[in-house]
């Protein structure tokens, strides 16, 4: 998966209901995306972001090299924008801890810096997290990737491992059959939100992990992880097949 910025709660469903997490980095760096930014509740009503500024970097940069700016100025902002919570969350002291020794990361790395972040958060909840980042690697993918759906094949090879599992949105241009040719089982997990409390009128859904934090403890948390369903899908040619059987 590429590296989110403390990211909604099914991403951490899939790294619990998964052995092992390669955080993607060799690809283009898409802007205005989930890398830097995340969604919070905001005073009142409604949500804002909590945005990592990053230095200035060319258009077709790619997720490794994109670095965030120096400083401390925005890890304070980011730092005030959740204060509001404190009046609501029941858990607001633990989770701005948890901020804090995010923070204390010393890199300028927005890949790191986000893999840093999801391993405190496993932490702190209590969820083995067993990963690597895919540029410190030194993976050979053979033969090289000619479509986006084939760097997690050619990854899947060159580690070993006989399972992938992708996010319900690769259902769309993942090829199932390049992979049961593999002999790689491609799976989706399909993630079930349960509804929590955030103590106002109107819920605002798919916030990050850091809201869902602020009002349910780690054990309620690892227990809203398991709403999960793993499908995995039939080759279109695999069941024409089975049509001609029948």
């Amino acid at each position: 998966m590429q590296p989110y910025f403390f990211p909604y709660l099914g991403y951490f469903a899939l790294i619990k209901h998964t052995d092992f997490f390669v955080s993607f980095d060799p690809v283009q760096y898409v802007a205005k995306s989930w890398m830097n930014r995340n969604r919070v509740l905001k005073p009142g009503e409604g949500w804002q972001y909590l945005t990592v500024p990053l230095q200035k970097h060319p258009q077709d940069v790619v997720i490794k090299n994109v670095l965030i700016q120096e400083g401390e100025e925005w890890k304070l902002l980011l730092l005030r924008q959740i204060e509001h919570y404190k009046k609501r969350a029941p858990h607001y002291a633990a989770v701005r801890a948890l901020l804090e020794r995010c923070f204390q990361y010393p890199g300028l790395s927005l890949n790191t810096l986000n893999v840093h972040c999801l391993a405190q958060v496993c932490d702190y909840i209590g969820l083995p997290f067993r990963y690597a980042i895919f540029s410190e690697m030194d993976l050979v993918l053979s033969p090289p990737p000619v479509a986006p759906d084939e760097w997690a094949l050619r990854t899947a090879q060159a580690m070993g491992i006989h399972t992938y599992v992708n996010q319900p949105g690769g259902r769309s241009f993942f090829n199932p059959g390049k992979y049961a040719e593999a002999g790689i089982t491609l799976q989706f997990i399909d993630f079930t939100l349960t509804p929590y409390s955030q103590r106002r009128p109107a819920h605002e859904e798919g916030l990050s992990i850091l809201d869902v934090l602020m009002f349910n403890s780690p054990e309620q948390v690892l227990v809203m992880l398991d709403c999960v369903h793993l499908a995995t899908p039939i080759p279109v040619e695999l069941t024409a097949t089975a049509k001609s059987a029948l």
